[in-house]
């Protein structure tokens, strides 16, 4: 058997692994996808027609349409918190030293983590936007180009972060470590133009929230969507998934091919 095939196989065993594992124990990624479901409806329901008021909008429905691109990307977030901890359970419970003791590809143990928190990524934004449609988002004005573009940034934020949580589980101690770790992938999108424009942060405030990879890739997204202006945000987001995916995959390679202690 080929190098190639090997890896594909090992890759492929790897995957269903951690999806069997995902779907024995939904809890997490439950607790996960709850949180900004829960956000959504607040901001919508509570809050929904003060910030649209305030951002100049109309009513609420101008506030869901603004407020949802942020809360998809706050998912992948949230989602690939999980993979952080899942790859933490397999250091420290000896299963990793166990696999280097196989004849089994390297690189599939974390293929098969990365491309199963994507497609759990993907799952989790697919669900939540069915629950933003229910409560009245709509995206009439993208094409199918559009959509596919939309899907595509989507998919490369959650490849980016899933690199960037592999390597955070990889070096954690245990999984309440890699949870905390793993929090700025929830707060960051706080923190950013999920919830108001940049223009309307204090001045102080401003770089914070411009300056770092979720705002780019939600900015993108909602431009997408809505049909709004993207400006240099698109290539910003690809610039910043594309160096967080190439620093998580040498974080996570380096630290995976070093010996245990």
């Amino acid at each position: 058997m080929s190098s190639l095939s090997l890896a594909v196989r090992d890759s492929s065993t790897m995957l269903r692994r951690n999806l069997l594992h995902a779907r024995r124990y939904p809890s997490l990624t439950l607790n996960l996808l709850l949180t900004p479901i829960v956000l959504l409806l607040l901001f919508v329901y509570v809050f929904g027609d003060v910030m649209s008021a305030g951002m100049g909008g109309g009513d609420r429905s101008d506030y869901i349409a603004y407020v949802v691109p942020g809360i998809l990307m706050m998912t992948i977030g949230g989602t690939v918190v999980g993979t952080a901890v899942s790859v933490s359970n397999d250091m420290t419970e000896g299963i990793i030293a166990r696999f280097r003791t196989m004849a089994i590809h390297r690189g599939s143990v974390l293929i098969g983590h990365v491309i199963g928190s994507v497609l759990q990524s993907v799952m989790s934004v697919v669900l939540v936007g069915a629950v933003a449609v229910a409560i009245g988002f709509r995206s009439t004005d993208a094409t199918v180009l559009e959509w596919v573009a939309a899907l595509g940034l989507m998919a490369l934020v959650a490849l980016a972060l899933t690199w960037i949580a592999v390597g955070m589980g990889m070096v954690s101690p245990n999984a309440e470590a890699a949870s905390n770790n793993a929090l700025p992938l929830v707060v960051l999108p706080l923190i950013s133009s999920a919830f108001v424009p940049v223009d309307a942060m204090p001045g102080w405030f401003r770089p914070i929230a411009e300056y770092q990879p979720f705002t780019p890739a939600i900015e993108t997204l909602r431009g997408l969507l809505l049909g709004t202006e993207i400006g240099h945000n698109g290539w910003l987001a690809v610039a910043w998934c594309l160096g967080l995916a190439v620093l998580g995959y040498v974080w996570s390679k380096s630290a995976f091919n070093r010996d245990p202690k």
